[in-house]
């Protein structure tokens, strides 16, 4: 799934490239994109208006329209967008047609989970994202302290958390792994129960997860491109995701693979202690 790091890679190549345009046309060839918006409503409320402003809010695409119209637009899993390609790809889900040239924007996505949303003024746009993202983790906000007091109350485990976007908006199955490794933590280590030290060292391992991505411009396990169609390389430096069986790159000690919140997660048990198993309290008085 596209996290931050590739969502912002998008923008930045879109933004210098659509900012300023008409969008002279939304062609929805899947009614699902945008359900349960009807494809004309979306086409109507954004087709003529200024691109004034190519935005990111967590894992969104924020398209800022002249006439205080937003379009978010979510990749989900295998959603990507293409600047004039050669041909249209297969699974082609929306085609964007701009002015001033020839200019295709496609939003290209073969598992069809990828959305487009509508917000008609800056009060819906605040309470769309109120209602679903936390702390934007590259934000100067996001410090260590600010972490701990998220986490104080959180029977989570902690990989869990930091995907919960709710918490901390746009990060992912890939860079809670890299970031939890960078701070010697075990994702299975209830949130509640890291001190102010582990969380400085978790947002420090987070903020440069993230920038390492961004400077890779994101990770291509499957199907992630920029628009003009190239892989980014981030995976080709992965300190622990994906590296099941393969030596620590720290200690040496191989990599095993588990499940935590749900999704493979990859960690090594040297690095990253796991947590003792608390007694329950019966048996804690069994044993007195």
């Amino acid at each position: 799934m596209p996290e931050l790091p590739e969502v912002e890679t998008i923008r930045r190549h879109l933004a210098p490239r659509v900012e300023g345009r008409i969008l002279t046309a939304l062609e929805v060839l899947d009614e699902r994109w945008c359900r349960p918006l009807a494809v004309g409503e979306i086409a109507d409320a954004v087709t003529g208006r200024v691109i004034e402003r190519l935005g990111r809010r967590g894992k969104y695409l924020v398209w800022q329209l002249s006439g205080e119209v937003f379009m978010f637009l979510h990749l989900r899993m295998t959603g990507t967008l293409l600047l004039d390609p050669p041909a249209r790809p297969p699974h082609t889900r929306v085609r964007f047609d701009l002015d001033a040239g020839a200019a295709e924007l496609l939003f290209v996505d073969p598992r069809r989970f990828g959305t487009g949303e509508l917000a008609l003024g800056e009060d819906a746009h605040d309470a769309f994202f109120a209602a679903r993202l936390g702390v934007e983790p590259l934000a100067p906000e996001f410090t260590g302290d600010y972490l701990r007091a998220l986490a104080r109350n959180s029977r989570a485990p902690i990989k869990a958390f930091l995907l919960d976007q709710k918490r901390i908006a746009g990060v992912g199955n890939i860079y809670a792994d890299e970031a939890l490794f960078r701070a010697r933590i075990h994702p299975l280590r209830l949130a509640q129960q890291l001190t102010l030290r582990q969380c400085r060292e978790l947002r420090d391992g987070v903020v440069e997860s993230l920038e390492a991505g961004l400077d890779a411009k994101g990770a291509t396990i499957d199907d992630f491109r920029d628009p003009d169609g190239v892989s980014g390389s981030f995976q080709e430096r992965f300190l622990i995701h994906l590296r099941e069986g393969e030596p620590c790159t720290r200690c040496g000690t191989p990599v095993r693979k588990l499940r935590a919140a749900g999704r493979g997660t990859y960690v090594c048990e040297t690095c990253q202690p796991r947590p003792r198993a608390r007694r329950s309290p019966r048996v804690r008085a069994a044993r007195a």
